[in-house]
């Protein structure tokens, strides 16, 4: 269930949530609801993570229509999306949005 489409799918449809912790951070960044949406929309998969006792989830990488990179990590509870973070990646964890650091 968890591949990009169905994610972009969620996004598309409405039908996602967000944590506490990825209102907060989006709100740290200041990014808005929109903009988190227009960069799952454009995004694709870097990470999967397995799971941990939470569920798997992954890390989308894309890009708002303004061009501002944004990092979302995406898992899910029943048949619903949930962002659990957001955040603009920037050096050093991060060469570029799709490349780790050192």
């Amino acid at each position: 269930m968890m591949n990009i489409e169905w994610i972009k799918q969620s996004v598309k449809n409405q039908c996602y949530r967000y944590s506490r912790h990825a209102d907060q951070e989006r709100q740290n960044d200041n990014l808005t609801l929109n903009e988190i949406a227009q960069a799952i929309l454009s995004g694709r998969i870097i990470e999967k993570y397995e799971d941990t006792g939470r569920g798997a989830s992954c890390l989308v990488a894309g890009f708002t229509d303004n061009g501002i990179p944004v990092h979302t990590v995406c898992g899910c509870m029943g048949n619903t999306l949930v962002i659990i973070t957001v955040y603009i990646p920037t050096p050093p964890k991060f060469k570029n949005p799709f490349e780790r650091g050192n």
